[in-house]
């Protein structure tokens, strides 16, 4: 990004700063709803000081703040190279899409933009040339996927598959068209000078300000597999949003992991490029049902200890499998890999897709050794039981990860490297900052800061300027039975239905376990399926992520029935409804860690060993967090209005409910049913008044 150097060039960035978010400033000229705000402005000076000075900086900037102008302006103003990276491929497409072009059209900056995500995300050309040799495409849906994905390569220059209108990202044909680390062909690939992620990395090198998310940024712990080996040493100033999500996401990515999908794409890989290349020359029909019966009988081992999802790991054998089937599955696999690689071995030569294979196949026999060996000090083992099963070791947090990497990349040299200050070519330190609406209840932020290994980093925390007592209201129903009592979710959906029939629709209810979604969903259903109360109940799972979140956004606008959404897990935050499409939140218990999780007990275990109580020091933490991210889809906009239910008495009867209360945002507290049921009436009247407005 080149700039004309001024005498001391960082010195007038904080001044800069202050201007575009002035009254008659640049954002005011150019943002049709902009208003300036202390705390963005605060925030945003934080930021332009990190950047001037270089360290660390953590941000808790609540909800309103307006915190991706606070750090956006000063990052572009700044004319550094910049590397953000977000939570979500969604969050990268809004950043690189509609946030970055209207600032760089409100500052006037000649800059360029450019947005990096994982491999999956791009279209391969040679796997789709080969798609058609697979046995899934005998699926109807998965044919018909295929060939809008073939129409629409021919005319896409980025290869994003995020460009496909309504691709459900849960297709099988998404595989069969991306590549993966494991099957890429690099440069020996026929397609290499056409390839998507190729072109996409180079843009990235080429651009000033790089959007990434965080799965790319620890999908290798040597970042050589992601590109960012050669962006990040030419990057001054990395910024982490959503960056409450850091931890859990780097924890999985750090550790190994080996599941059945990689066994039954390396099987049906085999097949296909073996009948493509050199039918004939093995048996690769066999080979690939042979690998494929592996994995089948691998995963079908959860199913005996189903709904279980994580099975701990602590000694050869993981809880509730017996050591003959699970050492039998395991050398099955084995055996079927060690068939495959003889057949390679002859084939090898032919063509640089069977040399891939062996590299493949090969990883698959490294990775059962590893994990026939033990655990690695200070990380937890589990196998992941669901539609697929998956062996993982992971570390407990990323603390040692993310020191090291702030280590290693203390400092950036000025100069003809980064185009910035040609001829001063001195060393400066680098700026790290790190913001989310939810980074923790304690003013150090620890419950983020301490896994994150960033306990020395400067820390600011920016409240909301919503009234939420003004806006908003907290009901903890106090006739309802304990969450651990069957009637607690027929009791729970009753209090739903009837609240959502008082409102019309605008419900959205979160969930903190599949089971609890799958009860309430049905009992919603059953209750609203006749049509007559002119209610829809969608749940998650019951179609696309993108497809639910767009059909509750309407409401019961443009004709169409009010709206009941039950979900759980992602939609517990990022999901933003601003107006009165959503008036009622429910949060069917208190979220805290499930105790019998391998990495919850790892964790406990730890903090236990330390002389600390996990339940004051992990589990409450936890929860505080995860039920401000819940509460948080409520209000968006200084004009939202509604209601945060919460369906667990515990809240009002133990004592440490008074500490999860306090972790809420300042919402007003009712009191009995009859309160309720007046807040309700309230939202009624001024949703009612609200929609008779021309």
């Amino acid at each position: 990004m080149s700039q004309t150097p001024l005498e001391n060039p960082l010195s007038s960035l904080a001044r800069c700063v202050e201007q575009s978010f002035a009254p008659g400033g640049a954002l005011s000229r150019t943002e049709a709803d902009f208003r300036p705000r202390p705390g963005q402005l605060r925030m945003a000076l934080a930021v332009a000081r990190t950047i001037e000075q270089g360290g660390v900086l953590v941000v808790e900037a609540g909800t309103g703040v307006g915190k991706t102008f606070s750090y956006l302006v000063p990052t572009l103003l700044s004319g550094e190279k910049v590397l953000l990276s977000t939570a979500t491929k969604a969050l990268q497409d809004q950043l690189h899409a509609r946030d970055l072009p209207r600032l760089v059209q409100a500052l006037g900056l000649p800059v360029r933009t450019a947005l990096l995500k994982g491999r999956g995300s791009y279209l391969c050309l040679h796997r789709l040339e080969q798609a058609r040799q697979h046995s899934a495409v005998h699926d109807g849906s998965v044919a018909q996927t295929l060939a809008r994905i073939e129409l629409w390569a021919q005319t896409t220059r980025s290869g994003d598959l995020a460009e496909l209108p309504a691709l459900d990202e849960r297709s099988a044909a998404i595989p069969l068209a991306t590549s993966t680390r494991d099957n890429c062909l690099g440069s020996q690939c026929p397609q290499f000078r056409q390839c998507h992620v190729l072109q996409a990395r180079r843009e990235a090198l080429e651009a000033d300000i790089v959007v990434i998310n965080h799965h790319l940024f620890f999908a290798d712990s040597a970042v050589r597999e992601s590109g960012m080996a050669e962006l990040l040493p030419t990057v001054r100033v990395v910024v982490f949003d959503e960056a409450h999500q850091l931890n859990e996401t780097g924890v999985l990515f750090l550790g190994r992991q080996l599941g059945t999908g990689q066994l039954l794409d390396f099987a049906r890989d085999l097949l296909a490029v073996g009948l493509q290349r050199a039918r004939g020359m093995a048996d690769w029909q066999g080979l690939g049902v042979q690998m494929e019966r592996a994995a089948r009988d691998l995963r079908l081992l959860s199913e005996r200890v189903w709904p279980a999802t994580r099975l701990s790991w602590e000694g050869e054998v993981p809880e509730g499998l017996s050591a003959a089937a699970w050492h039998g599955a395991l050398a099955q696999v084995t055996q079927a890999c060690l068939q495959a690689l003889q057949s390679l071995e002859v084939v090898c030569e032919m063509a640089p897709d069977f040399v891939r294979l062996q590299e493949r196949g090969t990883a698959i026999l490294a990775s059962l050794e590893q994990f026939a060996g033990p655990c690695a000090h200070d990380a937890v083992r589990w196998v992941e039981a669901g539609t697929q099963l998956q062996l993982v070791e992971a570390p407990l947090d990323i603390a040692v990860s993310m020191q090291a990497r702030l280590q290693d990349s203390l400092t950036v040299t000025d100069g003809e490297e980064t185009g910035r200050w040609p001829g001063e070519n001195q060393e400066r330190a680098r700026a790290w900052i790190f913001t989310s609406a939810t980074l923790g209840t304690d003013p150090q932020l620890r419950w983020f800061t301490e896994p994150c290994g960033l306990q020395g980093a400067a820390v600011l925390r920016v409240e909301s300027p919503f009234d939420y007592a003004a806006q908003s209201a907290v009901y903890v129903p106090r006739h309802l039975v304990p969450p651990t009592d069957l009637q607690h979710g027929p009791q729970l959906a009753q209090l739903v239905g009837d609240a959502a029939q008082r409102l019309g629709g605008r419900t959205l209810v979160l969930t903190t376990t599949l089971k609890a979604l799958r009860l309430l969903g049905h009992l919603l259903q059953a209750r609203f399926a006749d049509g007559s109360a002119g209610l829809e109940v969608l749940v998650q799972g019951q179609g696309a992520k993108r497809r639910l979140m767009d059909r509750f956004r309407i409401g019961s606008s443009q004709g169409q029935a009010g709206c009941i959404l039950v979900a759980s897990a992602s939609f517990w935050e990022g999901f933003d409804v601003p107006g009165d499409a959503l008036q009622l939140v429910v949060i069917d218990k208190l979220p805290f860690p499930p105790p019998d999780d391998p990495l919850v007990k790892a964790r406990s275990h730890r903090i236990e060993q330390a002389g600390h109580r996990a339940f004051k020091n992990y589990s409450l933490p936890e929860a505080a967090v995860a039920l401000r991210q819940g509460a948080g889809r409520l209000i968006r906009h200084e004009s939202d209005a509604g209601i945060l239910v919460i369906g667990d008495t515990r809240l009002v009867t133990k004592g440490y409910g008074r500490q999860l209360l306090a972790a809420l945002p300042p919402m007003r507290q009712l009191q009995s049913e009859q309160e309720f049921a007046q807040a309700l009436d309230a939202l009624t009247r001024t949703s009612t008044k609200d929609s008779s407005c021309p």
